[in-house]
């Protein structure tokens, strides 16, 4: 049962529970660099001018997009809740702002991508996120740092000075319109500030340049059940790691921090048609189940292509996630960390009495595990309700026992080793299971 006592989390800063309890979201990363298939951070990696950058704007049509379509699968595949990129950091638009021309509306496409997916992902019963990027290489305003395409354009310098004042008065703009024209949102996931960074002839940008406060202020004013994450440099919001996996589970003087490991399955976050270093769909269900056996949630990203398709590498990846959890969800949604200690390559989630050993490799015949003797009251594979049977601490004294049924004696495992005590012994088939990753799923005996 979730418990808002036991997160370290800011007073008054929405409402996490459902967040916590779906634990696997979907992020989806789609805008103009999709056309150039070539990285999200096309434009700054290549220091394109808005000029040059245009002719993805002349070109975007996705026409090939279908929100209900993709709302349908990202369902299917076991998804809880999803992000889109309302605005990244090139200042292109998803949604008919009244703010700017630089938006979806005036491309050959012409239709709002975020109103379709708000109103499809919301009828197939998904969390609604929205991502939005602080940055915008795009806007005259936004002054030129590191980061920026036009960082070594000394005459672009020189004759555009920007007013981050003013610029934030704009971008504070764009984020009411899209907390105040689709209904509910979940959940608002900024891109990023960057105060510590310093280039020599410039500084990064932090709090003070977004208005973070007076911004976070509007945001609960509008919709005050929101959850927030933690990219606007006030040290509060929900922990976004990217691309890397905790070694231990997270938190703070005794409270467990509210978190998700933010991940892709190949190199790039946007579509990027030559990039081939795919995460097998194992790793993806591994890294799902060490997140949240370390009381964190994952958000999976894919990347539609130019024409609003999802590639068939990913299709087959969220195929095979769908089906693992089809059978193995409940070791996954609700779940947390647990205070007992899984045998070596294996992960432990936790709901209430119901404890799940995820096993990333296959032991032979038998598995011993420290601590869960006498609390054990049956035993299971999750993925078929096969029972698993066990031998509890006391009958493991080393002890060989003597049998007059001599097919007893020839088949049962003979234990020659004194183990510590709370010990539990696990007797398993020899044939892996037919699933990727399998779980043992424990229903832990009620403690009076």
């Amino acid at each position: 049962m979730f418990n808002l006592d036991n997160y370290e989390w800011y007073e008054n800063y929405g409402s996490p529970e459902w967040f916590v309890n779906y634990r696997f979201g979907l992020f989806i990363h789609f805008g103009l660099y999709s056309v150039a298939a070539r990285h999200e951070w096309v434009m700054t990696l290549e220091q394109m001018s808005k000029e040059s950058y245009k002719k993805y704007f002349d070109n975007f049509n996705p026409d090939l997009f279908d929100a209900k379509k993709l709302a349908k699968k990202a369902k299917e595949s076991g998804f809880k809740y999803a992000v889109l990129t309302a605005k990244h950091h090139d200042g292109f638009a998803l949604w008919d702002t009244q703010f700017s021309d630089y938006k979806i509306t005036n491309t050959q496409f012409k239709r709002d991508i975020v109103k379709e997916y708000i109103n499809a992902f919301r009828n197939e019963g998904l969390k609604i996120g929205i991502y939005f990027s602080l940055l915008d290489w795009y806007h005259p305003d936004f002054t030129v740092d590191g980061y920026h395409p036009q960082r070594n354009n000394q005459e672009y310098i020189k004759n555009h000075h920007g007013n981050m004042q003013s610029y934030a008065k704009f971008m504070h703009g764009q984020v009411k319109e899209l907390l105040t024209k689709y209904g509910i949102i979940d959940y608002l996931w900024f891109d990023f500030s960057y105060q510590q960074r310093d280039w020599g002839t410039s500084v990064g940008k932090g709090k003070e340049d977004w208005k973070s406060e007076e911004l976070e202020k509007m945001i609960f004013t509008l919709q005050p059940n929101i959850i927030l994450n933690d990219r606007l440099g006030l040290d509060r919001g929900i922990g976004t790691p990217e691309q890397y996996q905790r070694s231990t589970k997270a938190e703070n003087k005794g409270k467990q921090l509210i978190w998700e490991a933010c991940q892709t399955l190949n190199n790039s976050w946007g579509y990027d048609r030559d990039n081939l270093n795919w995460k097998s769909s194992e790793m993806i269900i591994k890294l799902l189940i060490d997140t949240v056996s370390k009381g964190g949630n994952m958000l999976l990203n894919i990347a539609p292509n130019g024409r609003g398709e999802v590639d068939l590498k990913t299709n087959n990846i969220l195929n095979d996630i769908s089906n693992w959890l089809k059978l193995h969800n409940r070791s996954i949604y609700g779940c947390t960390s647990s205070y007992y200690t899984p045998p070596q390559d294996a992960r432990f989630t936790q709901n209430g009495n119901r404890l799940y050993l995820h096993l990333f490799s296959w032991p032979y015949r038998t598995l011993l595990i420290n601590g869960l003797g006498g609390e054990v009251e049956y035993a299971q594979l999750l993925n078929d309700h096969s029972e698993i049977k066990y031998i509890e601490d006391e009958s493991l004294s080393g002890e060989r026992k003597s049998h007059k049924d001599l097919n007893l004696e020839i088949t049962e495992i003979h234990i020659k080793d004194k183990f510590a005590e709370k010990a539990l012994l696990l007797t398993l088939p020899i044939q892996k299971p037919d699933v990727i990753v399998p779980v043992i799923e424990f229903i832990l005996k009620d403690k009076k």
